[in-house]
């Protein structure tokens, strides 16, 4: 006799589990592979995880297995096993959180749709769902561009911009607007990591060939997160052809990162060179008119009914990206829908403050010493008015990133360090720009930095 558990516990399940895998993964891994996952039954003890292809579920069996069936067993006696089938979730089935769990699923009411079609794009990104700003406008206007003469004027499209600002919505809401617009092109979005996964495997399995060919007849590739390319020399070997044939076929390319392709640590020459011949915009922090827009539109999404003071309020306190935002955001209609009723002001507050990262706030002081200890010398002797090129270089660069990081004004930063009349700062400044578009290592540098001290 078959066992089998109802679709509401299973759903239950699946998100506890999710939330287990989270946190001993990377957030890229996770965002990569189990993001749009989604449980399908379990029948006498088995459980069947729907994937939305092929080299998912392949990637499942060989790489996660053991965490995914240990973590459902833990949380379930009643698994044994797990299988991965090929499955794409229904959006409208509703898909209800268990209340011990509201807090780290409360992005669902927003999040993701897991429907994940074989072109690699989420539906639920689109145009119509995207708030435009000063932030992003120039992004929106490229992007709107793009799909009227695609592969033609600006190609290849790179978008860079910290992350849960907005990048991965509209590069594939470019690619399900081309999509439903040349229902004839071949378009495919997906990660990097996934790109240089896959054509690892295709590579041990003796299928390389098969890999190349199946990129090459793209009209569209979409490449999301290229700044985790570091130290996959190959795949950039492989990128750089497929990018190259691409290209000399007028096919539109489009790349995200967070952050311009000069700054991306490890990426060649060649490969930046390509990038730099094309579009780049950045998409900036939304100032408070675009963040209040932002939940508005959201907000006009669920059926419950949230206040514009509560709105505003949210806005001015949550400074963060767009994810941030929308966190707070769906815990405010969580909150609504549990109480019955709108949510008192302190307690929005407390879910603000409880649930917002704390932003890292250093002094001047524990920046130079952070950039010290970086070059292996004393805090002491980046004051020093020393020439020795040991103590010069580490010096100008903390004075860069003084002044491009943190944007403290050249007296200021001269007074830090010791009295400099500010033009001897922004002789160092401008050398670290200069040196910037022509030394690598310094790049790596200063993305180290960049890292390290905010």
């Amino acid at each position: 006799m078959s066992i089998l558990m109802d679709q509401q516990n299973l759903n239950e399940l699946w998100i506890k589990a999710l939330v287990e895998i989270e946190l001993v993964l990377s957030k890229t891994t996770y965002n990569t592979w189990f993001k749009n996952t989604h449980a399908v039954d379990l029948i006498d003890g088995t459980v069947r995880v729907g994937v939305a292809n092929e080299f998912i579920r392949e990637w499942f069996i060989s790489k996660h297995h053991k965490l995914i069936t240990k973590t459902l067993r833990d949380l379930s006696s009643s698994v044994r096993s797990v299988e991965y089938v090929i499955a794409k979730i229904d959006i409208t089935r509703t898909i209800t959180a268990p209340k011990n769990t509201l807090n780290e699923v409360a992005q669902l009411p927003f999040g993701e749709s897991s429907a994940l079609r074989a072109d690699g794009l989420n539906p639920r990104y689109t145009f119509e769902s995207f708030v435009v700003g000063p932030f992003n406008e120039l992004a929106y206007v490229a992007a709107q561009s793009i799909i009227q003469n695609p592969g033609t004027l600006y190609n290849p499209f790179f978008v860079h911009g910290s992350t849960g600002l907005g990048k991965t919505h509209i590069i594939q809401s470019v690619g399900n607007t081309l999509s439903a617009k040349y229902p004839h092109k071949k378009i495919f979005y997906t990660t990097l990591e996934r790109f240089a996964a896959e054509y690892i495997q295709s590579v041990n399995n003796n299928k390389s060939s098969l890999f190349k060919d199946r990129y090459k007849k793209y009209d569209v590739l979409i490449l999301d997160d290229i700044q985790f390319i570091k130290g996959k020399e190959k795949t950039q070997e492989e990128l750089f052809h497929i990018f190259n044939y691409l290209y000399d076929l007028n096919k539109q390319i489009i790349f995200s990162s967070d952050k311009h392709p000069n700054f991306i640590t490890g990426l060649e020459d060649r490969l930046k060179s390509r990038f730099n011949a094309g579009m780049i915009v950045d998409i900036a922090n939304p100032e408070f008119e675009s963040r209040l827009a932002l939940l508005k539109a959201k907000s006009g999404e669920a059926s419950v009914f949230i206040s514009d003071d509560v709105l505003s309020f949210i806005a001015e306190a949550v400074q963060g990206n767009i994810r941030e935002l929308e966190g707070v955001l769906n815990l405010v209609t969580i909150q609504t829908q549990m109480k019955g009723r709108s949510l008192y002001t302190h307690e929005v507050k407390n879910l603000v403050k409880n649930n917002t990262q704390t932003k890292k706030s250093l002094s001047v002081k524990e920046v130079i010493k952070l950039i010290a200890e970086y070059y292996s010398t004393s805090e002491e002797n980046l004051y020093k008015k020393s020439r020795r090129k040991e103590i010069v270089h580490p010096r100008q660069v903390a004075m860069y990133i003084l002044r491009e990081v943190y944007d403290i004004s050249y007296p200021s930063i001269g007074d830090k360090f010791g009295g400099r009349d500010h033009t001897t700062v922004m002789h160092s400044v401008d050398k670290i720009k200069k040196d910037l578009l022509v030394d690598k290592r310094l790049v790596d540098e200063v993305q180290d930095l960049r890292n390290i001290c905010v």
